[in-house]
């Protein structure tokens, strides 16, 4: 068949879903992942034609689309920070604004080779600890979550990427299991970074979600009950407490519409230079904060 009018089935079965460039973005990336031809290769061989084998992955993901999956589990990867990361429905599809929390954590170290300990709660695909241990060489990096799963994903896309990160798995909420660091190291260490990017999502909002989320994404990584959205920040907060260093930094993903709260949260655990910071659709979705407890 003709690649052409592959690309107008496409659009027959998918515009009434998505708008017409989003289409267009999808096909033009699966034909270059099973096909091998970039976009303007394409456009120039407008009769260029594929066997009935070629054709096959590209409707197979036509009718997941059709489906509202995300093409990031199609394809079984995504691009987050420059790097590669493996991706399936264990692990949320990291996004924009969690790439430029991972920038505000780069920028605020100053170049040099002391070494530092981060953790990033709620590690998932790994995408956060992963890049920040790729850009920070001179950092040991931690990475926990409760899913097993998701582990298994995170450590694959640790070894891809060429960065040593010691991945655990434990429930933060769980208070018992917060001497987890005891068990590799000694009693006395402590982090001089603690980031995450928890779930935050209200079910009152999951009207505002679209279903490429909210059918394939895993709502462990997402929502939290309506009378306690807080419930993940809280905990790292007083886990922070105990665990962070004297003038150590906190830094999370937020919910945008819970800013101030976050700042009553954190000043209740007496932390200080609270500093929220808006994401490039212009929403308050970043937060820092500094230890420094007498």
């Amino acid at each position: 068949m003709i690649l052409k009018e592959i690309r107008n089935i496409f659009h027959k079965e998918l515009d009434d879903i998505y708008c017409k460039e989003e289409v267009d973005s999808f096909f033009y990336i699966l034909t270059g992942e099973y096909i091998g031809m970039p976009r303007l290769a394409l456009s120039l061989q407008p009769q260029f034609t594929i066997t009935k084998e070629e054709e096959q992955p590209l409707f197979e993901a036509l009718a997941k689309l059709k489906l509202e999956e995300p093409i990031q589990y199609i394809l079984g990867k995504t691009e987050f920070y420059g790097l590669s990361f493996r991706s399936n429905e264990h692990t949320l599809i990291p996004r924009p604004e969690t790439e430029e929390l991972v920038s505000w954590v780069i920028s605020q170290q100053r170049p040099t080779n002391i070494p530092l300990n981060i953790l990033d709660i709620g590690t998932g695909s790994g995408c956060i600890a992963i890049s920040i241990a790729k850009n920070l060489p001179n950092a040991k990096v931690f990475g926990l979550e409760v899913s097993a799963e998701a582990l298994k994903v995170a450590t694959e896309n640790a070894i891809m990427n060429g960065v040593n990160v010691q991945f655990i798995q434990s429930d933060i909420l769980n208070r018992s299991n917060w001497n987890f660091s005891t068990t590799f190291l000694d009693e006395n260490f402590n982090f001089d970074i603690i980031v995450s990017n928890p779930p935050y999502v209200r079910y009152l909002e999951k009207a505002e979600m679209k279903n490429n989320v909210l059918n394939f994404e895993p709502g462990l990584a997402l929502f939290v009950e309506d009378d306690d959205p807080l419930i993940f920040y809280r905990t790292i907060a007083e886990f922070a407490t105990k665990y962070l260093n004297n003038e150590g930094q906190l830094f999370f993903e937020i919910n945008q519409y819970l800013g101030k709260e976050m700042v009553v949260l954190l000043e209740d655990f007496n932390f200080e230079h609270i500093e929220i910071k808006n994401d490039i659709f212009g929403n308050a979705r970043m937060l820092k904060a500094s230890k420094n407890f007498i």
